[in-house]
Order: C-alpha cells, then sequence, then structure tokens
C-alpha cells in the first residue's frame, strides 16, 4: 500500500552527515547529448536523500534527472488518473498502486531498487526493563498490540492514511491478527486488535523528518518507540540526536518491507529508464545506498558486504499483502473515522482587512473542501472526520471567541472494516461548517499573536475536559502581526503555560506578505508546522495539514 506525504529533505541529510559516509560513486562522465531532456521521476518525500543521485546518474549514464517529490497519497493519485507529469515514478512500495487496475495500466516496467523492513524502535532502557532485549525473544505483532493496549509501547508513527509506513504498520497488526495472509478481506479484520494497537499512538505526524524531530524532543515523556522503516531507525541512531538508542524489534510473524520499485509511465522514455535502472542495480550505486541511507541491497552478495551496517535479522518473513482493494481503503476509512483519536483544532482565521477579496474566497474554498464530499484518496483525508471537534476563531484588531461544530459519530459494521456512507447528521454538521465559512467578513488590523495563544489556551482548557482527544491549533494569515502582543512577549506567555501545552502544535498557513521568519519562530516553538500557501493552493495545504493531526 501507497498513501501519501512521507519523509525527510534536510533532516535526514543531516543525520547522515553525522554518519560521515562517503559521497555519492560513479564512473567518469559519460557525456551528454546537447539539449538532452531530463528523464523527470515523480519521487516521494521518502527519498530525497537520494537527490544526490541525480548527478552521479547523469554522469554514469548520459541521462539528466530531475526529481519532483510529493506525498505518497497524492503521488498515487496522481500517478492513477494519468496526471503524473512524470516519466518516471519511485516509491517506497507500489503494492497499492498496481492493485488498482489503473495503476497497472499506467505502469509500463518497474524495478526494484533497494530494501528497508518496518521495524519497531524501542527506547533500549524500556527495552531491558519489560525483558524485550533478551536473546530469543520474540515478540510479535499481537504482542505490540497488547503492550500498547496496557500502557507501555507509546509510539510515533507517520499517518496510517497518509503514509506507506503508518498504513504497514497497522496492516501488519491486522493480518497478524486475522491469519488468513493473502486471503485477508475486509470483512475478516479484527476491529479490536486495532483499537488495541492505536491506544500506544502518541505522535502524530505526516513525514518521518517531521516525527524524527518530535521524538527527539519528546523521547522517555511522551513516547517511547518511533515505528518506521528499519533505515530510519538506524539513522536517528547513528545520528547522536536521541536521548538513548533504539532497540530495533522485527515482529516474529512477519514485517512489510519497502522495495523501493522504480516505475515507467512514459513509454517514449523506455532506453533512458534501463539504463538508469542498470546504473542504480550496478554494485557501486548499490553500495553507495546502503552506506550513505542504510537502505539493504537487492544483491545477496553485496548485502554481506555491508554487514556491518545492517542488524543480520533485519530481515525477516515477508507478510503478504491482501489484493482486496476493500480491505486497503476500508481500513483506511475506519482509521480516519473510528479508531484513531478523534481530533480537536481550533482553526484561527485572519478576517482582517487585507484578506477581502481573492484572499478571502481562497480561504472560504479551502474550508468548503474539508466539509466536502471529495471521496478521493485525498479528499478522504482533508474532510472532517466523525467524532471531530473544530472551533473557528476568527481575529483581526481582536480575538472573537471560538464557535464549536462537532461532527457526530458514524455507524459502525458488526465486523470488519467496510467503508461506511456518511449519515444525514454528517451532512448537516458538514453543511453548517461551509455556511460559516460563507458569511466571512473581512475588516480590521492583525493580532495574529494574540489570536494563537487565544486559541492555545483555548485548546488546553478543552483537554482538560475532554483528554481523549487528540489537539492542535490551525492558524492562517496573510499579513503581519499589527496589533497584540509581538512575537517576543508571545513567547514570554507561551512559556508560562503548563508544561504540558508542548503536545499542541501550531499549525500556521503563510500567504500574502506575512512575515516568514516570524511564523517559523512560531511553529519551532509549539512543535508545528509552517505550510507557505503562496507557493501551494491553499485548499492543498489544508489537505498537507490533515496528515499531521
Amino acid at each position: 500500500m501507497t498513501t501519501r506525504r512521507l519523509l525527510l529533505a534536510l533532516g535526514l541529510a543531516a543525520l547522515l552527515a553525522a554518519c560521515g559516509r562517503p559521497e555519492p560513486p560513479g564512473p567518469a562522465p559519460a557525456g551528454r547529448a546537447a539539449g538532452a531532456e531530463p528523464l523527470r521521476v515523480l519521487a516521494t518525500s521518502d527519498l530525497r536523500d537520494l537527490e544526490p543521485l541525480a548527478a552521479q546518474i547523469e554522469a554514469a549514464t548520459g541521462v539528466p534527472v530531475k526529481f519532483r517529490f510529493g506525498g505518497t497519497m497524492e503521488s498515487t493519485q496522481a500517478v492513477l488518473e494519468g496526471r503524473a507529469e512524470a516519466d518516471a515514478a519511485w516509491f517506497a512500495n507500489a503494492k497499492y498502486l498496481l492493485s488498482d487496475a489503473a495503476g497497472q495500466s499506467r505502469v509500463k516496467l518497474q524495478e526494484k531498487i533497494m530494501l528497508s523492513p518496518i521495524a519497531v524502535g524501542v527506547s533500549e532502557s524500556d527495552a531491558a526493563r519489560f525483558g524485550w532485549d533478551k536473546p530469543g525473544t520474540r515478540l510479535t505483532w499481537a504482542d505490540l498490540a497488547r503492550h500498547a493496549r496496557d500502557g507501555r509501547l507509546q509510539y510515533a508513527l507517520a499517518n496510517p492514511a497518509t503514509s506507506n509506513q503508518g498504513f504497514m504498520a497497522l496492516l501488519g497488526v491486522v493480518a497478524a491478527a486475522g491469519g488468513k495472509g493473502e486471503a485477508l478481506g475486509a470483512a475478516d479484520v479484527d476491529r479490536g486488535a486495532i483499537a488495541d494497537f492505536l491506544k500506544g499512538y502518541r505522535i502524530v505526524g505526516d513525514n518521518s523528518t517531521y516525527l524524527a524531530e518530535q521524538f527527539t524532543k519528546q523521547q522517555g515523556t511522551r513516547a517511547n518507540a518511533f515505528i518506521n522503516y528499519e533505515s530510519w531507525l538506524l539513522s536517528l541512531n547513528a545520528s547522536g540526536r536521541l536521548r538513548e538508542k533504539l532497540h530495533l524489534i522485527y515482529p516474529h510473524e512477519g514485517v512489510s518491507t519497502a522495495d523501493y520499485p522504480l516505475m515507467l509511465l512514459n513509454d517514449a522514455r523506455r532506453a533512458d529508464y534501463l539504463k538508469v535502472v542498470a546504473y542504480l542495480k550496478g554494485d557501486a550505486a548499490q553500495l553507495w545506498l546502503a552506506r550513505q541511507t542504510l537502505r539493504r541491497p537487492i544483491k545477496p552478495e553485496l548485502a554481506r558486504q555491508v554487514e556491518d551496517l545492517l542488524p543480520a535479522r533485519g530481515m525477516q518473513v515477508e507478510l503478504p499483502f491482501s489484493p482486496d482493494r476493500q480491505l486497503a481503503d476500508g481500513l483506511i476509512d475506519a482509521y480516519l473515522n473510528e479508531f484513531r483519536r478523534p481530533i480537536a483544532s481550533t482553526f484561527v482565521l485572519d478576517t482582517s482587512g487585507s484578506m477581502q477579496g481573492q484572499r478571502r474566497g481562497q480561504l472560504v474554498e479551502a474550508l468548503h473542501y474539508v466539509a466536502g464530499g471529495d471521496a478521493s484518496l485525498t479528499g478522504r483525508i482533508a474532510r472532517l472526520t466523525n467524532r471531530e471537534k473544530l472551533w473557528f476563531m476568527t481575529f483581526s484588531s481582536n480575538v472573537s471567541p471560538p464557535v464549536l461544530f462537532e461532527v457526530p459519530a458514524g455507524t459502525r459494521p458488526a465486523k470488519g472494516v467496510l467503508p461506511q456512507a456518511d449519515t444525514e447528521a454528517k451532512q448537516a454538521a458538514l453543511r453548517r461548517v461551509r455556511d460559516a465559512a460563507d458569511a466571512l467578513h473581512m475588516e480590521g488590523g492583525t493580532a495574529l499573536f494574540d489570536a494563537v495563544y487565544e486559541g492555545l489556551t483555548h485548546m488546553l482548557a478543552e483537554r482538560k475536559r475532554n483528554p481523549g482527544y487528540q489537539y492542535s491549533v490551525v492558524a492562517f494569515t496573510d499579513g503581519k502581526n499589527t496589533a497584540g502582543r509581538r512575537l517576543d512577549e508571545f513567547r514570554i506567555a507561551y512559556e508560562q503555560l503548563p508544561e504540558d501545552v508542548r503536545g499542541i502544535p501550531v499549525f500556521m498557513v503563510l500567504f500574502g506578505d506575512a512575515s516568514e521568519a516570524e511564523l517559523k519562530s512560531l511553529v519551532e516553538l509549539t512543535g508545528g508546522r509552517l505550510f507557505d500557501a503562496r507557493k501551494t493552493p491553499l485548499y492543498q495545504v489544508f489537505r498537507d495539514i490533515r496528515a499531521f493531526q
């Protein structure tokens, strides 16, 4: 299964630099034909650490390569709909894409390039305390789900609805509980196993860079484990950034392995694609990939040359991927609407005078999008989910009281994870959100930091009353702060809030003339993330934010 926005960028580059590994290999330049068109590769975000290979590929093959990175979910959707605008795609895993007839028709060729299994990294002190590190210990997915239910396993994991590694971890629990392998269907899913496993879900995010940052800050306090690809966990251990290293657990009954297929989409570039594949599967590139990124070589004889870097027991039985498309879609739907901790968020909305006109139209359109009925892969992630609480807190020169919108719980199947249609009550709740968006009125100044502070204190109070929700603040602004607190005053006030405010991230959406430097400082302080709507449509920014909630 591939899903959506995953990893790294500069974060992993920094981690790997700390390991002191060599630069990419490559023979002397083979030469490039004048005016040669680059091979356009749509790659998922977890492959950003491979960007240095572009120059090496061209030097070795004469084929220029241009990477474009995106989340797994949106990249999968783009390929399925024939709008990838790429000659090739490079995902961590293509099982979900190729389980669809449209995906099969889009992919002309595919070649697996490297390997990295899903693993559970547990803080060494806790692994020792619970006896999980003893030689011969065989923990299963069922064991891990039970430990999560009982509070011993509290983990960080990429959103299962938007990321490959998150979904594969959840599927591991489901496959082990079902015991049917490839015959497992949507109706066979053990609902109790999902509920138990997700009780330990503490740090949510859309990509591994963000999760690594948050886990590093909260290891030993909010979480004691990180579920991800083996390569990521090994890189974190090598980085020196953790409070303590992670003990890697590979569930005994099997794991899912990312095999990173490079897929040809444009048959007219077949010859160039084959040259690139030949280089990537060659000894020099395979050994560089292993040493630089800690992903395993495809060839066993090369794997033996890097045994000093990779755990000997790392490659376990491969869990089968069920071809039942309803299982994958139903599992995502059930995760979003039933099993995960319900979302509670305050949308801090800039209604200052500068938001009038086109910017108001963008904001209203985006709010309609999250309260709409888009049934696509990406649309399901963006929209409001069952049991969700949402407050609109508008601000201009002053901050208005929050207005609550609550999405009711939906119906649940007696067994399995078959997708459920929206109830009339949910449709009515979504309609109220759209009506409120239409009624937004823009005038006055911009008391941004006052509004964010009020949003945070509101969420703190709500969490005290209802601790079972996952809380966040999402703020949208197009201008510089002109009223109320300044950033330095906000910082002082924030640091005086209770320590548990650290578990409420602030996600900032930047568009218009807002100060990027100030907003970056704010999200770094609050453990959130900055989204730039000047470069990305605002409705897409909303979709991205939802993956972090």
